[in-house]
């Protein structure tokens, strides 16, 4: 094994510890009890391993005035999540097959708006976000919350899977067009299935900024509906009775457990698809 190879496997050793490290912490801090917490040795493996932190963060960990815990805010994160991803990654699949192969008169400039769209910050929406949400009678509810994720996520939506089909030789958009295809059979029969790879990186990217969101949920969400990151906080910044460090860390990872289990098990696909076309233009 050479010099140049041994380097690079320290590195990568390296770079995984960095990483993992302050995921090990918060682990181990989480199976302890506050008396071992206050030892001081954080890397050490709990003496007396308990999952009273996790139970406790779930359902008994102070959010507010409540404590109730996580656990409803991980119900209102996944009724959020499901419905806004599936939605958002479905139109933005259809706008960018559509902006790819059924060029309609404007077409770059609607593209090019919506693109403008996606940069410019979320802040400068909110009040009258605020406003429009009110009148139509969806502010402080799960649908008004949804609906806000799936129109900022189109623009991101849109750009990877134009930009997918745009890898595409048009020699097979035209061959389905002399078969008979119309739009709807060409994206089912033709092109919906070539777009696996580009539909798991958009899923991958959609739930992983959908359920981490922090800013629309504690907005738009209303008290009953507040999401498992706005919970976290309550949780983390709580003023009142001990800071419980091992209830913090177990209530982190339980909101940090779904992008974590996705990005574990949906790696390899992720790579596929990036390399599929997902960063061509």
């Amino acid at each position: 094994m050479g010099a140049s190879r041994i380097a690079i496997y320290v590195f990568l050793v390296l770079s995984a510890l960095f990483f993992i490290m302050p995921l090990y912490v918060m682990v181990v801090t989480s199976l302890k009890d506050m008396a071992e917490i206050r030892q001081g040795n954080i890397f050490a493996l709990p003496a007396a391993p308990t999952i009273a932190p996790w139970i406790k963060a779930w359902s008994g960990a102070c959010t507010g005035l409540t404590c109730e815990g996580v656990g409803a805010g991980f119900v209102n994160s996944v009724l959020i999540t499901l419905p806004a991803v599936t939605c958002s990654v479905f139109l933005g699949a259809i706008n960018g097959y559509a902006l790819s192969f059924w060029r309609f008169p404007g077409a770059n400039l609607v593209f090019a708006v919506l693109m403008a769209g996606a940069f410019i910050p979320l802040q400068v929406f909110i009040y009258p976000l605020v406003r429009i949400a009110s009148a139509a009678g969806v502010f402080g509810t799960l649908p008004g919350v949804i609906l806000l994720h799936i129109c900022f996520s189109l623009p991101l939506m849109t750009l990877l899977f134009r930009n997918f089909y745009g890898s595409v030789p048009m020699d097979l958009y035209k061959a389905a067009r002399v078969d008979g295809a119309g739009f709807w059979q060409l994206l089912i029969h033709v092109f919906a299935p070539m777009s696996v790879p580009i539909t798991v990186v958009a899923f991958i990217i959609q739930i992983t900024g959908t359920w981490n969101d922090f800013i629309l949920g504690l907005i738009f969400a209303g008290a009953d509906n507040m999401p498992i990151t706005v919970l976290l906080n309550n949780v983390v910044n709580s003023q009142f009775g001990e800071r419980e460090y091992n209830v913090n860390m177990a209530a982190t990872i339980l909101t940090g457990l779904v992008p974590l289990v996705l990005y574990f098990l949906s790696g390899r696909w992720f790579v596929r698809g990036i390399m599929a076309g997902a960063v061509k233009g």
